[in-house]
């Protein structure tokens, strides 16, 4: 969800400003999903990166995330959106950790939309905690080492029991991944846009979604 700063800066604004739109943005996406026949969405909200910006907008964005839960907690739930949170939560405050808590038990049952929040995320720390897991389990005797291929480490990514994503869309006009997903999206597609994240629309995600549907997906075999 990429250009806030830039869609804020671009009106004179401060950066949170374009971070407070962006979130309103989300929810739009979200109530689209069925629409579109998307089950699964995928967030990216902040990443492992994100704390080397300043404290100003590093603290926003922690309130961002709170006060957006105490808003749209129930309204998701209703929805019939189910909310996981990925990512390192060590680093995040007590009371927003309590906060994710209490909204992945509140919607565990629902199945409409399946919402995946990225906090504290990084594909690369990601892959890391997960080797980390796997070789306790090696060192406890609960893994033979032998057993070990490209179908065990996904059990221990935060996504463990997501399926992988069939496409990935970037707003703002960069054409780089960012460290997200780095494993699962392996055969994804990719559109990247020049659209800032607060100007996405339904109709922008409903034209991918259907561009996506019409793509002939391979995943590295040759059609006979």
């Amino acid at each position: 969800m990429d250009g806030n700063g830039r869609w804020a800066t671009q009106r004179g604004r401060p950066r949170l400003f374009g971070h407070h739109a962006g979130a309103k943005r989300v929810r739009e996406v979200i109530e689209s999903c069925p629409d579109v026949g998307v089950e699964y969405l995928t967030i990216f909200a902040f990443s492992t990166e994100n704390w080397k910006r300043t404290q100003v907008e590093v603290a926003g964005l922690m309130s961002l995330f709170r006060r957006y839960i105490t808003k749209e907690a129930r309204a998701l739930h209703k929805f019939g959106a189910r909310v996981r949170f990925i990512g390192d939560r060590v680093r995040l405050d007590a009371k927003l950790i309590k906060m994710m808590d209490d909204l992945e038990e509140m919607t565990a049952g629902n199945t409409r939309v399946h919402l995946t929040v990225a906090l504290n995320y990084g594909g690369r720390d990601e892959v890391a905690r997960a080797t980390k897991r796997l070789a306790l389990d090696v060192s406890k005797g609960l893994l033979d080492p032998d057993d070990v291929d490209e179908e065990t480490l996904p059990k221990y990514l935060d996504t463990y029991v997501l399926p992988d994503p069939d496409l990935v869309i970037r707003t703002s006009g960069e054409a780089r991944i960012s460290n997200f997903l780095l494993w699962q999206s392996a055969y994804a597609e990719y559109e990247f846009i020049d659209t800032l994240w607060p100007d996405f629309s339904r109709a922008e995600f409903a034209d991918l979604c259907a561009q996506y549907g019409g793509r002939e997906r391979r995943f590295g075999a040759v059609k006979v």
